[in-house]
């Protein structure tokens, strides 16, 4: 995966649901924000959150993809921020949120096989 796939295969995951698959992007060390405001340190940990997320308040969330923005750091390293549009994250009640915007921000690191987050930032932008 090029840092340029990154977010096509976190938007599919997201919309699949699968936390398995989105922390396949992650670096096993990686540090995660998430839209709720979840952290979690660790691949293992990732999954955790984002499953129970998943299970939760993005139980019928989609996103859309927006503006894309990459600076190479170096030769092994970029910065990636993605804008999205989420529609049918659910409130506490059950009832659908208004969509909103968000922003994905991710250092991307290489590994053997390509392509991981070392560092992901998931938060929601005001409008």
């Amino acid at each position: 995966m090029t840092p340029a796939d990154f977010p096509r295969a976190f938007a599919i995951a997201f919309g699949m649901r699968d936390a398995e698959r989105l922390t396949q992007v992650l670096a096993e060390d990686v540090q995660v924000l998430t839209l709720t405001g979840a952290t979690a340190e660790g691949r293992v940990a990732a999954r955790a959150v984002l499953a129970a997320e998943f299970a939760g308040i993005f139980a019928r969330a989609r996103l859309v993809t927006g503006r894309m923005q990459m600076q190479p750091l170096a030769a092994t390293v970029c910065l990636l921020n993605q804008r999205f549009v989420v529609s049918g994250a659910l409130g506490p009640d059950g009832r659908d949120l208004p969509r909103f915007a968000a922003l994905l921000t991710v250092v991307l690191v290489t590994v053997p096989t390509g392509w991981q987050a070392a560092c992901l930032n998931f938060s929601g932008l005001a409008e």
